[in-house]
């Protein structure tokens, strides 16, 4: 049988199920890499299993997300990761050294491999051929005790890619028109494969940036083949023994084909507030810029910063533009100062931002009221930058620094002759700031802001209780559980769930917890949970006594941490009931236990308007059991529990 590349990675892994469409399946984990907002949680999660060793192949632990650290609770947690993994054996990369996708494209990728990661933007990996997969962190520390990651067998669209971009057209531009065509939601059990003679001119950093954003697409994940291009990588990187050959069978069947030639593309931009609200650069041009914002680990890659070097050299910034810069590694920072375009983003007026996720995630750089800030990032949700009521476009780097050089919207097709970057053959190879050595008798820090994953209990039989939240469409991880500066309370439970969904309604927290001994629901409309992995978004209602979400539809990352955390994922048979709801009306869900082993739809009692409405219960026979012991933790404790699928 002719096979494509995620069908043969999936094969080559496959440790439980069958590989047909829809069906649910195990596939063994090579690698595994957590950044420092969701890997305290994780390796709390890890400890809690009491496994001696990780069985990975390798396992990296990044600091990247919040390296302000504004008080002791980020310091303290970066020691605590620090010495769990130089306790267990996982590779340590401290603060300073980069954003952890980038770090990972960079020294440890490899073709072939399947990489799960506690961010939702790990399928940046797929640039370098990898099955790279965004998880909540709970899947991950499963994935380091050796159990295998459970996801539907994936419907696989084939991009099958034309042509060459046009100067000043970049890879953003394509995932920003790939994101015009299927949006940001529907898009759930799909995986994008890559393929098609425009994938030879496509670096792998160019990959890594489609890759990366597709995320934004709802999709599992996102892949390129494994090719020259991909080897020519590795032996800059002098990782070449690493490399193999992936690539689809002559024959291999998709489930859907989109064509696209790159030469016919043009300069975009997601407007606010969405990833998936993609126009046309020029559409825009005139309109008054007040920051600029370049970096992020969508677009934060050698070539990325020195071409926008290359346009500014020998300009200055224009005097109400705030231009802030930073480069994805410790390596990409190392080769700007080294030839010089380090010095040319500084006199031309760029703020230097140290290697981190810094301003993509609102953590520092947020824009004054009503700003419009253009920015290479990959999300800008409405408030993410810090600033509630600004507006944030997503462009390329060339798209961003044409509208730092000229004060305003700028396609920079309108800027002349675009600079054409040399890549060098070897990059400069500095691995001092990743630790990795092993010593079981260390002894693992824990700050006064560490607590336990909090304990659940089995599923109740019946469950009465109020709609704590009823939420609109889109809602992303963001709503449920804000970053930015609340961030630091990521391992202290009680405290981070004072802020559950801070900005739509402050009030929820105590709401929940004045209620919690009957049970909380929230009511949501399309694409619940979309966004970020932070399992955050699970852990923290559940701990408010959130049992259920009822939504017109949950992406997946959520869907997971949801049954992960033991709160029922629902969604409606008929999407009208959604308005029918309101907020505080008691629902009734009686024999739910029963419905969760055995059923596939259940009727919900709405007994303050006395009518029923109906939702379903599409789970695999592992997510049941799952449920029914209140979440993984426990599931996982349960020897007899073990075998679902």
């Amino acid at each position: 049988m002719a096979l494509n590349i995620v069908q043969k990675i999936i094969k080559s892994h496959l440790v439980e199920g069958e590989m047909k469409p829809g069906e649910a399946v195990g596939i063994k984990i090579d690698q595994t890499l957590t950044q420092d907002a969701t890997g305290t949680m994780a390796y709390l999660e890890f400890e809690a299993m009491n496994i001696p060793e990780i069985k990975t192949e390798l396992s990296v632990s990044y600091v990247d997300h919040n390296t302000s650290q504004m008080g002791f609770e980020n310091a303290d947690d970066h020691k605590y990761l620090q010495t769990i993994a130089e306790k267990f054996g996982i590779r340590y990369s401290k603060a300073g050294n980069g954003i952890c996708h980038q770090v990972h494209l960079e020294r440890f990728g490899l073709p072939g491999k399947t990489l799960l990661g506690s961010d939702s933007h790990t399928p940046t990996g797929g640039g370098i051929g990898m099955m790279a997969i965004g998880s909540g962190g709970l899947d991950v520390a499963c994935a380091l005790v050796g159990l295998p990651f459970y996801i539907t067998c994936p419907k696989v669209l084939k991009v099958d890619l034309s042509g060459k971009l046009n100067f000043w057209v970049t890879a953003k531009d394509v995932i920003l028109y790939i994101l015009e065509l299927l949006s940001t939601k529907g898009n759930v059990g799909w995986v994008v494969e890559f393929g098609g003679d425009g994938v030879k001119t496509l670096s792998v950093p160019e990959r890594a940036t489609i890759t990366n954003m597709g995320a934004e697409l709802g999709v599992t994940t996102s892949i390129f083949p494994s090719d020259e291009i991909t080897r020519s990588f590795l032996k800059a990187q002098d990782r070449e023994s690493g490399w193999v050959e992936l690539k689809a069978d002559a024959s291999a069947e998709y489930d859907r084909v989109i064509n696209i030639d790159l030469g016919t593309l043009t300069p975009r931009f997601a407007t606010p507030h969405s990833p998936g609200n993609v126009c046309l650069v020029k559409e825009l041009a005139g309109t008054k810029v007040d920051q600029v914002c370049i970096g992020s680990c969508t677009n934060a890659s050698y070539k990325d910063l020195k071409t926008v070097a290359s346009m500014v050299k020998g300009k200055k910034l224009s005097a109400h533009v705030s231009l802030a810069v930073a480069p994805g590694s410790k390596q990409v920072f190392k080769m700007l100062a080294d030839n010089g375009a380090l010095l040319d983003l500084i006199d031309f007026g760029a703020r230097i931002m140290e290697s981190a996720c810094g301003f993509c995630i609102g953590n520092g750089q947020a824009p004054c009221t009503d700003a419009i800030s253009i920015r290479t990032n990959n999300r800008n949700f409405k408030g993410r930058s810090g600033t509630a009521s600004a507006n944030v476009y997503l462009a390329s780097p060339e798209t961003a620094a044409a509208c730092a050089i000229t004060g305003v919207i700028t396609d920079p097709r309108d800027l002349g002759i675009s600079p054409q970057i040399e890549i060098p053959d070897d990059f400069p190879i500095d691995d001092s700031m990743v630790f990795f050595k092993k010593n079981k008798d260390v002894k693992i820090y824990r700050g006064p802001n560490i607590g336990d994953p909090p304990q659940s209990e089995p599923l109740t039989k019946d469950l009465v209780g109020e709609v704590a939240l009823k939420v609109e469409d889109k809602i992303t991880t963001d709503h449920i559980m804000p970053a930015g500066i609340r961030l630091k309370y990521r391992s202290n439970i009680p405290k981070y769930s004072q802020f559950v969904f801070e900005p739509v309604d402050p009030t929820f927290p105590n709401r929940c917890l004045s209620n919690k001994e009957k049970a909380n629901f929230i009511v949501a409309g399309l694409s619940y949970g979309q966004g970020s992995s932070r399992e955050h978004a699970a852990i923290c209602p559940a701990y408010l006594g959130v049992k259920a979400v009822i939504a017109k539809s949950i992406e997946r990352i959520h869907w997971a941490n949801l049954i992960n955390f033991g709160i029922i994922p629902m969604m409606f048979v008929n999407e009208n009931d959604y308005d029918k709801i309101e907020q505080s009306d008691e629902l009734s869900m009686k024999e739910i236990t029963k419905a969760v082993k055995y059923e596939e739809t259940f009727i919900i009692k709405n007994i303050k308007k006395n009518y029923n409405f109906e939702v379903k219960l599409e789970f695999s026979k592992r997510e049941r059991e799952i449920i029914l012991a209140g979440g993984v933790l426990n599931y996982i404790s349960k020897p007899e529990l073990k075998k679902g699928g």
